[in-house]
């Protein structure tokens, strides 16, 4: 009677029949069997006090016992407690454990990361063959993945024969945390091999999406998204999100909408992994959109994930004005202590031109991790402020944070800033011995930059030359784009037959080689590489800049007259231009590729699209506010030497991010030290 009630979980009635055995009790009876059926009745209706009471009352207990009261505290989340009864049972009554005991011990010490005292169980599975119970097998694997060490796991998944889709789901989970891509593929290979199609659970078909996701192979996604169609699971909101997931990862944009808008019941974990693929795929415009629609039309709350993407679509437009609506909104939901949304703020920040902000979040987190340390310390490199970077890197180290690989990246950026030579080689040579990591191609081309912009060009071909490294054509832009700076026109010739070579139809190579020769007024060169470029249909990008003004963001092309206020931006400019020219400004008319009169470059130089945005914002801002300007291109000489001189005569704070890196322009200087 009593099993029966606990399984649709009567309390009254199970409390009824307790009351009965308490009233006719034999005290010359132990009722072990009833005992054990009430504690489980209690276990199951959430009453964990009222089992412990009975579990403590028992003149005589079994092993049964006390499994069903370690069972209970494991499933309403006191693993200590477990530990302290396992510790009893072993002291007190000298029982040993049995496969249920082990496994939900195992469970324990994996909730609490106690990775000593489970590998204790393990030896123990080992000598007493528990380990052969699929139970204990799967709490093992599971307890090794949660610990991160997955390759242990994938001991304990080969040292038995027997495996359910339980033991794989541990695993292939723990695979994609540490990010071990291969070792999930292969997994993922004996899944379909050992595991029938309908025997796969959600949490299976989301982990296996999870995998094809990650490895981007949009192949194997269909084939596995078809087998989940056909099992069943279409209506399984998680499995359609983990589609909609996979879809956004592998570029295919399309398929992911037309799953997400079949989905009924949309949760905010749909949403956000449709959010995510929207951003992944160079859409944050229709993802801020579509956020508007989440909440409005949907009245879907958003998590903290939902706001960590929707930031990060901000920083990708840049939208300032947006992104501060949002950390209002984060503030007012109360998730202004989640890491993942701090994170996002800290780049959203940074990536608009406000680093200030981004150390003032970094400052106030109460837990932080790598990728908090890393976002700052490559925002600040990004902004050209080498120091500050390596000084936040130092303070990393002495917290005892351990760096990966994309913080000794952003360390090798700080040093090029700096143009530290020696230490960024340091820092290289010294990755595996003091931190375990194998320095990678961006590495090797942080460094070839670092060469570049000391100047030092020779050194950095050669470096190319004899390294073992597998150079890609971002490496060699590297040193052509120094080579078109430091007007080495010898050497650009030779790099830039190199990067034809490899990427023949990139426009923008095509463009930096016909500014390269244009420089060096080759214009026969300069004919023939537009002429390639006519053949091929490859068109150069127009420089285009924006900026935001309360709600309302203002677009700006070269020679613009499209502008409601075109007539008094022009006005201005001229007006800056006769102030700043006996301050010392000189235009720089090499910046200005086309073969015409030099008083003709000079009026095109100045409606640059830059500057139109600077002369407005000063039109429409008010005196000593900072002035904040994107651009999709790389910035002019003659550009960012007016606006030093401007920032100088205005007395304003100028910063201009374009393709390369954030440019704050203060008092006539500049933060990038004139190197981009």
């Amino acid at each position: 009677l009593v099993k029966g009630l606990s399984q649709f979980n009567n309390l009254k009635a199970g409390k009824v029949v307790h009351a009965h055995l308490l009233v006719i009790d034999n005290p010359y009876r132990d009722r072990v069997i009833e005992r054990n059926s009430l504690i489980n009745l209690y276990v199951k209706c959430g009453d964990i006090r009222s089992a412990r009471l009975v579990f403590d009352q028992m003149p005589k207990k079994n092993i049964v016992s006390w499994g069903i009261i370690m069972a209970g505290y494991l499933r309403y989340g006191f693993p200590l407690e477990v530990i302290e009864k396992f510790r009893d049972m072993i002291r007190l009554v000298k029982l040993r454990p049995n496969k249920y005991i082990l496994a939900t011990l195992l469970s324990s010490c994996s909730n609490m990361g106690l990775l000593e005292q489970g590998m204790q169980c393990h030896g123990y599975a080992l000598k007493s063959g528990l380990i052969f119970h699929l139970y204990v097998k799967n709490a093992l694997v599971h307890m090794y993945s949660s610990c991160s060490l997955v390759k242990l796991a994938v001991q304990v998944l080969n040292s038995t024969p027997r495996s359910d889709i339980c033991t794989f789901n541990s695993l292939l989970n723990g695979l994609l945390d540490q990010g071990e891509f291969t070792e999930a593929l292969f997994i993922l290979k004996r899944i379909a091999a050992e595991c029938k199609y309908e025997n796969w659970d959600g949490i299976t078909c989301v982990n296996v999406l999870g995998v094809c996701g990650l490895l981007e192979d949009v192949i194997l996604g269909k084939q596995v998204h078809c087998r989940i169609l056909k099992s069943g699971k279409r209506s399984d909101i998680f499995v359609g999100s983990a589609a909609v997931d996979m879809y956004g990862k592998c570029g295919e944009i399309s398929s992911a909408r037309k799953i997400f808008d079949e989905l009924d019941g949309k949760t905010e974990v749909t949403w956000t992994a449709f959010l995510n693929a929207l951003f992944h795929n160079d859409c944050p415009e229709e993802a801020l959109q579509s956020f508007l629609e989440m909440k409005e039309l949907e009245h879907v709350s958003p998590n903290e994930y939902t706001i960590a993407v929707m930031l990060n679509s901000c920083a990708a437009i840049p939208a300032n004005g947006y992104g501060c609506s949002l950390h209002a909104l984060a503030v007012k939901m109360g998730m202004q202590g989640h890491t993942i949304v701090c994170n996002a703020l800290i780049y959203m920040d940074s990536r608009c031109g406000l680093i200030e902000d981004a150390i003032g979040v970094f400052n106030s987190m109460l837990q932080r991790d790598v990728i908090s340390w890393n976002l700052v310390i490559s925002g600040y490199a990004f902004h050209g402020l080498g120091k500050e970077a390596l000084h936040v890197f130092r303070q990393m180290l002495a917290e005892n944070v351990r760096p990966n690989y994309v913080t000794l990246l952003a360390v090798l950026s700080s040093c090029s800033v700096l143009g530290l030579v020696d230490d960024g080689f340091d820092y290289l040579n010294s990755m595996r011995e003091n931190f375990g990591i194998e320095p990678g191609l961006e590495h090797y081309t942080c460094i070839v930059g670092l060469l570049c912009r000391a100047g030092r060009l020779v050194e950095a071909e050669v470096f190319m030359k004899s390294s073992p490294v597998k150079w890609d054509v971002v490496s060699w832009r590297t040193l052509l784009s120094a080579c078109h700076v430091h007007r080495n026109y010898a050497l650009g010739e030779k790099v830039a037959d190199i990067v034809m070579q490899m990427n023949p139809d990139d426009a923008g190579t095509w463009i930096l080689i016909s500014n390269m020769h244009a420089k060096a007024k080759r214009w026969d060169k300069v004919v023939a590489v537009r002429s390639l470029m006519r053949g091929r249909r490859r068109k150069k990008e127009p420089g285009i800049s924006w900026i935001e003004i309360g709600n309302d963001t203002h677009v700006f092309v070269s020679d613009d007259d499209k502008h409601i206020d075109s007539v008094q931006i022009r006005e201005k400019i001229k007006s800056l231009i006769a102030e700043i020219k006996p301050l010392g400004y000189n235009p720089d008319c090499s910046c200005e590729l086309h073969d015409v009169e030099e008083e003709q470059k000079e009026d095109q130089l100045n409606y640059h699209s830059e500057k139109l945005a600077i002369a407005f914002a000063l039109m429409k801002t008010p005196p000593g506010a900072p002035i904040r300007v994107m651009k999709n291109l790389r910035m002019c000489d003659d550009c960012h030497s007016a606006a030093k001189f401007i920032s100088s005569f205005t007395k304003r704070r100028i910063i201009v991010r374009d393709v390369n890196r954030f440019h704050s322009f203060s008092n006539g200087c500049c933060s990038c030290a004139d190197y981009w």
